[in-house]
C-alpha cells in the first residue's frame, strides 16, 4: 500500500483546513493511501518533519500558506529524498498556488493530487537557504511577514497593502548591486523581487508569458526609486500594464545565478518569511528540484 505523510499548519489562514481535515484523509484513504499525519506548532516545524520522514513515504502533502509548502519542499531537499510532493494551499494569500493553478478549494485541491501528475518545478537558495518562488527586498516586503495574522485571514490581500502603506513614508533608497550572467545592475532601488512566480505578496503580477517556472530560470523585477511624482507615475502605469521593457524606472531580466551586493542591514523576505539580510547574497536557480503533483488537465 502506497504511503503519504501529511504536514498541516492547523494555524494557517482561516484554518478551514482543520474543518476539513477528516474529509481531506478520506480522500486519500479512498485512494489506496496509508496515512500519517504531523502536524506544525512553530516556524521550521515542517522542515524538521520532512527531513526526517521524507524517505518513509511515497508521497509528502503540505497543507497552510506558502512558508508552509517552504519549510516542506526545503526538508524532503536537505533529505535527499526522490518523493513528490502535494500541496494544498490554505493560507490567506497562496501565491505559488496561485500561480501553479492549484485550487484553493481544499477538497478539489487534495482530489487533484490523488488523480494529478507530477510536474518538475524550479527552486531557488538564497546563501543556502531554500525559497519556492520569491526573494524580495524593499517595498511592503516587511508586510508578507509583520501583517498581523488575524488582518490577514479577514482582509486577505488588502492586509498586505495596508500594512505596506504604512512603510511607505519611512522608505528610504536601498542601495543594491546585482552581477549576473549577461550584466550588472546597480544603483538606488524602492523594491526588488527574484521571483519563479506570476503573483508576489498578492501585490504584483507578472504575465504568464514571462514565466516559465522550470526554465532553470527567475525572473528578476528591479524599481528603481522614484525622484518626483512623474516617475512614480511611471512606475504604476509599468506595473498595472505589465509593459516593464519600456519604462525606464524598472529593469526586468531572467537569470539563473545572481550575486548580490547590499546592506547587510537590508531585510528580505523568503516566499513571504523574514530573512536576514547580508552584503553579499548569492542566489541560484535549482532546474527541475522538485515533483509537485498538479491537476491532471487531460481528465
Amino acid at each position: 500500500m502506497k504511503k503519504v505523510l501529511i504536514v498541516l499548519n492547523p494555524c494557517a489562514g482561516t484554518r478551514q483546513a482543520n474543518r476539513y481535515f477528516a474529509d481531506i484523509i478520506d480522500v486519500f484513504c479512498k485512494a489506496g493511501y496509508q496515512v500519517s499525519v504531523a502536524t506544525t506548532a512553530k516556524s521550521g516545524d515542517g522542515t524538521d518533519i520532512a527531513r526526517e520522514r521524507a524517505h518513509e513515504f511515497d508521497l509528502l502533502v503540505g497543507i497552510g500558506g506558502d512558508g508552509t509548502f517552504n519549510e516542506v519542499v526545503a526538508g524532503v531537499l536537505e533529505s535527499g529524498a526522490d518523493v513528490p510532493l502535494g500541496y494544498i494551499p490554505a493560507g490567506s494569500t497562496n501565491d505559488f498556488a496561485n500561480s501553479m493553478g492549484l485550487s484553493t478549494n481544499i477538497l478539489r485541491a487534495a482530489e487533484d493530487i490523488v488523480n494529478g501528475q507530477v510536474k518538475t518545478l524550479d527552486i531557488g537558495t538564497f546563501n543556502g537557504r531554500y525559497f519556492s518562488y520569491v526573494a524580495s527586498f524593499g517595498a511592503f516586503t516587511r508586510a508578507s511577514y509583520e501583517a498581523p495574522q488575524s488582518i490577514k485571514n479577514a482582509l486577505g490581500h488588502l492586509a498586505y497593502i495596508l500594512e505596506g502603506i504604512k512603510d511607505i513614508p519611512s522608505l528610504a533608497p536601498l542601495e543594491v548591486r546585482v552581477n549576473m550572467e549577461n550584466g550588472i545592475y546597480g544603483g538606488k532601488y524602492l523594491f526588488g523581487a527574484v521571483c519563479n512566480s506570476t503573483s508576489v505578496g498578492g501585490l504584483l503580477t507578472l504575465s504568464e508569458d514571462y514565466v516559465d517556472m522550470n526554465d532553470g530560470k527567475f525572473e528578476v523585477l528591479l524599481i528603481k526609486s522614484p525622484g518626483n511624482i512623474i516617475e512614480l507615475n511611471q512606475i504604476l502605469f509599468a506595473l498595472s500594464t505589465g509593459n516593464y521593457a519600456n519604462c525606464n524606472m524598472i529593469s526586468f531580466f531572467s537569470s539563473g545565478d545572481l550575486e548580490i551586493e547590499a546592506s547587510s542591514d537590508m531585510a528580505w523576505s523568503l516566499d513571504g518569511e523574514y530573512q536576514e539580510g547580508s552584503d553579499r547574497i548569492h542566489i541560484k536557480n535549482i532546474r527541475s528540484a522538485i515533483k509537485l503533483m498538479t491537476r491532471n488537465d487531460s481528465k
